[in-house]
């Protein structure tokens, strides 16, 4: 949209200009940087699903600009966009390079230190980024000298961009997931709140702790996440493992069937309960209870 309306500009008189197209493209700016950002940010930390956080974070930028497009349009407010309204949207464009630019210094170091471990999709990343600042700093150089440089310096990384893309070798593998090591430290607390709610209900649900062979793999994958980031999940908000994590699960279990189904040997209870072994069913119960299944029954005999 930004490009359109420089091709826009500058083949077209200005007597003949739709002054709302201008505008349109002046506001695609403003959520430039917001895409790159929230772009890498899911690369890098290999989200498959956008958390709700940055929904509305995102959505109250596109109201925002297009509120002040209906409030001050630009056919009858030309000075205030050109003479201030340009110089925040660009800022905020600018803001969110930066950003990007901090969620990308652990490639950046890697690049530098060693180009040949870097994977196709890193490559990918930081030639996306790359790109993104280049247009940025040819548009800031625009707007005070010569127009048309913002438009050439995106037909030029666009391009280059594209042939990499292109490439079979590096389309086969281009939108890999980056190695975990590269990842977020730290889920956000209001994701990670509903991440975990979703996990009990998708466990209560389905009843997934009476699988003996369940992995945090199959989990993961219900969950739309990594097994990476349910692990980080586990072991940063529970403070536990994910193997400890289910057998909280089939310990309350074994103690609901402990009080109901006292006709079952303590055995059958385990492994219904989703325990690979009676030793372990023994053993990890008297860890999480303080008795042996035998003793927490003979309460409720």
């Amino acid at each position: 949209m930004r490009i359109g309306k420089s091709l826009y500009v500058i083949f077209t008189p200005k007597e003949e200009r739709n002054i709302t197209l201008i505008q349109i493209g002046l506001s695609a700016c403003f959520l430039i940087g917001a895409s790159l950002f929230y772009y890498l940010k899911a690369s890098i930390e290999n989200r498959k699903v956008f958390p709700v956080n940055w929904k509305i974070s995102f959505s109250i930028l596109l109201l925002l600009i297009v509120s002040i497009g209906i409030i001050f349009p630009y056919q009858f407010n030309s000075y205030f966009w050109n003479s201030y309204f340009v110089y925040f949207i660009y800022s905020v464009w600018g803001l969110y390079i930066i950003a990007s630019a901090c969620i990308l210094r652990a490639l950046f170091k890697k690049l530098i230190f060693s180009y040949k471990q870097c994977t196709t999709s890193e490559l990918w990343l930081l030639g996306v980024f790359g790109a993104n600042l280049l247009i940025f700093i040819a548009y800031i150089i625009g707007l005070f000298f010569f127009y048309l440089v913002g438009t050439i310096t995106f037909s030029i990384v666009f391009y280059v961009l594209l042939i990499f893309f292109l490439s079979k070798k590096n389309r086969e593998v281009i939108f890999q997931d980056i190695p975990e090591k590269y990842a977020s430290k730290k889920i956000e607390e209001e994701e990670a709140k509903s991440l975990l709610k979703s996990l009990d209900k998708l466990i209560e649900e389905k009843s997934l702790y009476k699988n003996t062979s369940i992995k945090i793999s199959d989990i993961a994958k219900e969950l739309k996440i990594t097994p990476h980031k349910l692990s980080q999940l586990l072991n940063d908000n529970m403070g536990k493992s994910f193997a400890s994590f289910m057998n909280s699960y089939r310990i309350e279990e074994a103690k609901r069937m402990l009080k109901e189904h006292k006709e079952l040997t303590l055995e059958a209870i385990g492994f219904e309960a989703g325990f690979s072994s009676k030793s372990n069913f023994y053993a990890t119960f008297k860890k999480e209870v303080g008795q042996t299944p035998f003793q927490f029954q003979s309460q409720f005999l």
